[in-house]
């Protein structure tokens, strides 16, 4: 897939944090591959949130000036800038899927920028929010992204619907047959 794909801040932080290595290591494997073919997008608050969670994390304590390289590194990925364009954007998600407000203005940066994946751990993975869809990028691997924009299959219960009941002739008691 060639669309251009959001990053969110956790996927970010856990490119630094040595103490998660499973996660560290996927993090690194999608951030490679957006570098390499250019596809990654992301926000000026997701660069502020990595910035602030990287210099003060105890787990991670990057100083101040390997955080900023970092995200002087991911200005290339041309970040959305929070807008009123944006923050209108973001209040009508706010209604339409309740979302957390932060939330919201991820999501409504993903859109502004014509992605197709959200990656995040923040929100339901494999929900769609206007054509963007949310996987979390520990459970989708770089290699199944392809998955991540087929629809879901459509789950059937054994149970019957409580809509409306369906409306059959009245059989005949005696007979167990039609009338």
């Amino acid at each position: 897939m060639t669309a251009p794909v959001f990053v969110d801040t956790n996927i970010l932080v856990y490119w630094r944090d040595s103490s998660e290595v499973a996660k560290q290591a996927r993090a690194l494997e999608w951030l490679d591959t957006l570098w390499r073919e250019r596809r990654g997008r992301t926000s000026t608050q997701v660069l502020a949130e990595y910035y602030s969670a990287v210099t003060r994390k105890p787990k991670i304590r990057m100083s101040a000036e390997d955080a900023w390289r970092d995200v002087q590194a991911l200005v290339s990925w041309n970040p959305c800038s929070v807008t009123v364009d944006l923050l209108n954007r973001a209040r009508a998600i706010e209604h339409k899927y309740r979302l957390s407000w932060w939330d919201c203005q991820i999501v409504a940066a993903a859109q502004t920028q014509g992605c197709s994946l959200l990656l995040t751990e923040d929100l339901q993975d494999g929900a769609n929010y206007d054509n963007v869809v949310a996987r979390n990028p520990f459970v989708l691997g770089v290699s199944e992204e392809h998955m991540a924009y087929a629809p879901a299959p459509k789950s059937t219960s054994r149970y019957r619907g409580r809509g409306r009941p369906r409306t059959r002739p009245p059989r005949s008691v005696a007979t167990g047959r039609l009338p």
